[in-house]
């Protein structure tokens, strides 16, 4: 289990190599300036030439590379005593703890990733993150516990009741969730619930998790959540009714099942005690798979309902040519994607001993 373990650790290791590189050269093929982008069209060449040197960009693109990577690892060695070196250990851009020496001038440190500063704001984009992240999750959360619960539930019952109008009208439901993009979903909700029928429901079509008022006291608002998140949860709803539906059909269709009929069981000891858990497997992948995908898409929802997450950040960097947070924001989605991938194939290596000669 543990040689399962530490193959899986490494090539997560290589999918995040291979994203940072990817995303590295991506954005530093792409037109601008950052120095102008930060002092200014008018700024003079010399300060441009200093926040050039200061940013790395004056070297030549591979070692612009190793020092980016020197940067994200949080493992990395640095100059303790030349200010003007490019690895210099700057504690306004570093937490670190020292370990030990590697030469006269250079210590190896353990540190947090340092993902660069925004070129707009001039902030940390690891501050910019960690403000805006926590938002993000909670409502992938919110959306990924209200399509499992109901998707589970409604393929249940459509597995349960075959050709019945619950299931056609399951069946058509998860087809048009399927089909219609988030986004077109969001502005239909949010001109009905949140403003033709905002006298009855009382959910707004737009706001953030905390409603700050004019004394400045901030005041949580968990109902600006219910119309983001019903919204992100649609499309993974529609996919798990699918899902639970013909994974439970074809379970119930196995030999052990009408053993268990065949001994006297209720159709509802069959369901609960067997079937079911048998069919949840692949909608537990289902499931692992959509939670990380759905903090990348919170994208156009955010947007929608005004929801102050990473998704509202990247737009606003993207608009503005920011690359360090949008280059930022990339990579932690893509460390959330392995991240999840790894427990889950931990999970089941742990559940299917055949998993771990794969």
């Amino acid at each position: 289990m543990v040689q399962f373990i530490i193959k899986r650790l490494f090539y997560g290791f290589l999918v995040l190599i291979g994203v940072i590189t990817v995303v590295f050269l991506l954005f530093n093929v792409l037109p601008g300036d950052p120095a102008r982008m930060m002092l200014g069209q008018r700024a003079d060449k010399e300060s441009v030439d200093i926040i050039n040197k200061d940013l790395g960009r004056d070297k030549p693109l591979f070692t612009q590379f190793i020092m980016y990577l020197n940067d994200l690892s949080p493992l990395s060695i640095h100059n303790v005593t030349d200010k003007n070196s490019s690895i210099y250990l700057d504690s306004k851009k570093y937490s670190y703890l020292k370990l030990f020496p590697v030469s006269s001038n250079k210590v190896l440190v353990v540190k947090f990733p340092y993902l660069r500063r925004s070129y707009i704001t001039k902030r940390k984009v690891s501050d910019i993150i960690s403000k805006t992240l926590p938002a993000t999750a909670l409502l992938a959360f919110s959306a990924m516990l209200f399509g499992s619960f109901f998707g589970i539930l409604l393929g249940i019952i459509s597995a349960i009741k075959k050709n019945s109008w619950v299931d056609k009208f399951s069946l058509v439901f998860a087809i048009f969730g399927m089909s219609l993009p988030s986004y077109f979903v969001g502005l239909i909700i949010a001109w009905v619930f949140g403003f033709l029928l905002f006298k009855y429901t009382g959910l707004n079509n737009e706001g953030s998790l905390f409603y700050f008022d004019d004394f400045g006291e901030r005041h949580l608002m968990l109902k600006n959540l219910i119309l983001p998140a019903i919204t992100l949860g649609l499309r993974p709803l529609a996919l798990i009714i699918q899902l639970m539906r013909s994974s439970l059909l074809e379970v119930m269709s196995q030999d052990y099942i009408r053993t268990a009929t065949a001994k006297g069981l209720s159709f509802y000891k069959v369901v609960t005690k067997h079937a079911l858990k048998n069919a949840l497997n692949p909608v537990v992948t289902a499931i692992s798979g959509w939670f990380a995908g759905l903090m990348a898409g919170a994208v156009f929802v955010e947007i929608i309902f005004n929801w102050r997450g990473i998704g509202f950040e990247v737009v606003d960097a993207l608009n503005n040519n920011d690359l360090p947070v949008v280059m930022g924001t990339t990579l932690i989605f893509a460390v959330v994607f392995v991240l999840i991938n790894i427990a889950v194939d931990i999970i089941y290596g742990l559940l299917d001993p055949r998993v771990r000669v794969s």
